[in-house]
């Protein structure tokens, strides 16, 4: 079920930006943009804790920028420099519960990026 709502992605070439938007992420312990490519695993693109720390993977870091608007219960990822190889369906999801689990997940959005 979702219950987060992610807009944003689209079509760039190969060095534009795009940012995308999760609504609906209010408190969360843990979030958690991930990308997926069909056929391919799920890939974890950056990971937000509740003690303001955040991590990237997957050799987006330099280029990935995760932030979060408090008053709109919503949070961002700005993607610069980006690769055709970032071309994926970019997810969402959050722990709102402090469960240890996915308590909520977005819809998906696609970004795709041509050479």
């Amino acid at each position: 079920q979702v219950q987060l709502v992610e807009s944003g992605g689209g079509s760039v070439q190969a060095g534009g930006s795009l940012r995308l938007s999760c609504e609906g992420a209010r408190d969360p312990c843990r979030f958690d943009w991930f990308r997926q490519v069909p056929g391919k695993e799920r890939e974890l693109v950056a990971v937000m804790y509740d003690s303001g720390d955040i991590r990237y993977f997957n050799s987006v870091e330099g280029r990935f920028t995760v932030s979060r608007d408090k008053d709109r219960d919503t949070v961002y990822l700005q993607m610069n420099s980006l690769k055709p190889e970032d071309t994926a369906m970019y997810y969402c999801a959050a722990d709102l519960q402090c469960l240890g689990t996915y308590t909520h997940r977005g819809q998906g959005t696609q970004v795709t990026v041509s050479s």
